[in-house]
């Protein structure tokens, strides 16, 4: 629900505010980084079902197992990566340098309000295994 606002914001303040750019490519480059996050996204949760693990955000105290395999490899929160590229990807459609603006505040939004919580959660919950895996693995990418 928080990607479909932060989407609707991008629409409305590229409606709003006259600043378009021209991206060559537009369409293209906007549908591959849609799909680039969508693909990126997907990866998490089945790597969070092949570990039988909750994909619930909300509830990271329930967390089985500490994935650290597969996409997990790469960003400690690929399906807020995919997000990310998914918003980038409407951006660009947008072709609105001020729509734009709106991702650097998603990014902050979701380190603050999201991830702090949840790998407060998942150190309690799995101690040294997550710090040693938070020390090797970024945040995002």
């Amino acid at each position: 629900m928080l990607v479909l606002a932060f989407a609707s914001a991008m629409a409305v303040v590229a409606y709003a505010v006259p600043a378009a750019v021209a991206v060559p490519w537009r369409v293209a480059l906007a549908v591959a980084l849609v799909l680039a996050g969508a693909a990126v996204a997907l990866a998490g949760v089945v790597a969070f079902r092949k570990h039988r693990t909750t994909v619930n955000p909300f509830t990271p105290e329930q967390s089985s197992s500490l994935v650290s395999t597969g996409i997990y490899r790469f960003s400690r929160n690929p399906m807020y990566l995919g997000f990310l590229l998914a918003l980038a990807g409407i951006s660009v459609f947008l072709a609105n340098w001020a729509s734009a603006l709106l991702i650097p505040v998603f990014v902050a939004y979701m380190n603050r309000v999201q991830i702090q919580p949840e790998e407060r959660a998942l150190k309690q919950r799995f101690g040294q295994e997550f710090a040693t895996y938070s020390a090797t693995v970024r945040r995002w990418l």
